[in-house]
């Protein structure tokens, strides 16, 4: 992976400003391949992603990551501090077999692909559940037979909950990383708190709080050299936070 340049992540973070958690996992999904169309990223399965991000995240700033959450015990409740690896967390990706995720359930056959940012887009408006996941279904299925025949398109907006059921399954099975829950015990009390890992929402809080550390050396270095953004930003991190060091003492 090519690491984006800072100039770049920038623009990045201003873009993101004005989206909210799909949008912002978007751009960060572009910063990550920055070859990639838009059609492109929003139709890879969500542990590719997932994956991709933490290559991302990897490249800029590092393995090692802190989360924060608090015991799930009503009666403890205390706060946890644990780190992760960002490298093993990435390593999981997508292992579909060719022609599809196949489900045979009753007298259904179906073929799958993997969901992807585009589909929970899709059915993210659904209130109830149950429609969620029949348009899911609908959406990822590549081929059907109903008892031996062709199933129409009224029959795939319709999928049995069973096949649903099983299409769950077997998507679990083969993109893990979709969706990463953690189960972390309790220092305290020893209790399992779930804790679901977003890496875009965590992403974005780190590119947050280093776009806005940089916009400001950018301010403190500008007053004082009057060099232009372009200038400052073309500095290594290291001369930078030299050049903002000899300010300090000036």
């Amino acid at each position: 992976m090519a690491v984006t340049g800072p100039a770049e992540l920038l623009a990045t973070w201003e873009a993101g400003l004005a989206q909210q958690g799909g949008g912002r996992a978007l751009l960060l999904h572009r910063a990550a391949r920055p070859g990639a169309g838009t059609d492109a990223l929003l139709s890879v399965p969500l542990g590719e992603r997932a994956a991709d991000l933490f290559a991302l995240r990897r490249a800029l700033f590092g393995d090692r990551m802190q989360v924060k959450t608090d015991c799930a015990d009503a009666d403890c409740g205390a706060a946890m501090e644990f780190e992760l690896d960002a490298g093993e967390l990435g390593a999981a990706r997508p292992r579909v077999p060719e022609g599809g995720l196949r489900v045979e359930e009753g007298e259904w056959v179906v073929h799958f692909r993997l969901p992807g940012p585009a589909d929970l887009a899709a059915v993210s408006a659904a209130v109830d559940p149950g429609d969620a996941r029949r348009m899911l279904g609908s959406r990822c299925a590549l081929s059907a037979l109903r008892a031996g025949r062709a199933a129409s398109d009224g029959e795939l907006a319709r999928l049995p909950e069973p096949v649903l059921k099983r299409f769950a399954e077997v998507a679990e099975e083969a993109d893990p990383a979709a969706e990463m829950t953690l189960n972390i015990a309790c220092p305290e009390c020893g209790a399992a708190t779930p804790a679901e890992l977003d890496i875009a929402a965590y992403l974005w809080t780190e590119l947050d709080a280093w776009a806005r550390d940089v916009l400001l050396d950018v301010h403190l270095l500008a007053s004082a050299y009057g060099w232009s953004e372009p200038e400052i930003l073309a500095l290594s991190p290291l001369r930078r936070r030299y050049y903002l060091e000899l300010c300090a003492d000036a």
